[in-house]
């Protein structure tokens, strides 16, 4: 008994990621049944100028184990830097169900017919055949993405990793590229993801780092004085 006190007190701090993510699943699970044909079609002029690229569908797929390690990693390391994750993307998550509730949104980018018959395709057809092409604003692939490479970049048990945050920032990219070029995303899905995580990453991080050089040039004036 006095093991499994022990082992609550260490790792609660993960029961509200657990909480979040049944009420985040059964919300989206909800919006991809009832949002399938009433919606706002989202496409701008720069859509139709990316070309279908099959293979991204790699990068794509893999979005669900960088951001599940990433979480992990921080949940055993890092208490802090877990919150602060957790913190970021919970805060696109969620605002990104609110505004698929309040507009349905979606968009008419897929093929009608594959290009081409490989393995790739077949993959792209698999996905397309899961996930409606709605719910796509603000993209939850391009905003989680950068959320786990924030996380990365700034944890102190990787400060000296070059490595991991060159593969971190590699992969993050292809990520974000692939969701135009697999046709899942529409360039302004991607541009307003990115402006977002943009917004939550001074709010999350540079905010600290602000306040402490702040701190730091005040303790300076008054040494001088």
């Amino acid at each position: 008994m006095e093991k499994l006190k022990n082992l609550y007190a260490k790792y609660r701090h993960g029961i509200p990621l657990l909480a979040y993510m049944v009420i985040y699943l059964s919300w989206f699970t909800w919006l991809e049944g009832a949002n399938t044909k009433n919606y706002r079609v989202i496409h701008v002029t720069a859509d139709d100028y990316i070309p279908f690229c099959e293979i991204f569908v790699l990068p794509y797929l893999l979005w669900f184990a960088y951001v599940s390690i990433v979480v992990i990693f921080l949940f055993f390391r890092s208490k802090q830097e877990f919150n602060r994750c957790c913190v970021f993307l919970f805060t696109g998550m969620t605002l990104f169900l609110i505004i698929s509730t309040l507009w349905p949104n979606g968009h008419h980018l897929r093929l009608a017919e594959m290009p081409r018959d490989n393995i790739f395709t077949r993959a792209v057809s698999v996905l397309w055949s899961i996930d409606t092409p709605t719910n796509l604003w603000p993209s939850i692939h391009v905003y989680n993405s950068m959320g786990a490479h924030f996380a990365v970049i700034r944890s102190a048990d990787l400060e000296n990793k070059k490595g991991i945050k060159l593969a971190s920032g590699i992969l993050a990219m292809s990520i974000i590229l692939s969701t135009m070029f697999i046709k899942q995303h529409s360039v302004f899905d991607v541009m307003t993801a990115i402006a977002l995580g943009s917004v939550m990453y001074t709010f999350t991080y540079r905010r600290e780092v602000v306040l402490a050089a702040r701190m730091q040039r005040k303790l300076k004036k008054r040494i001088s004085i």
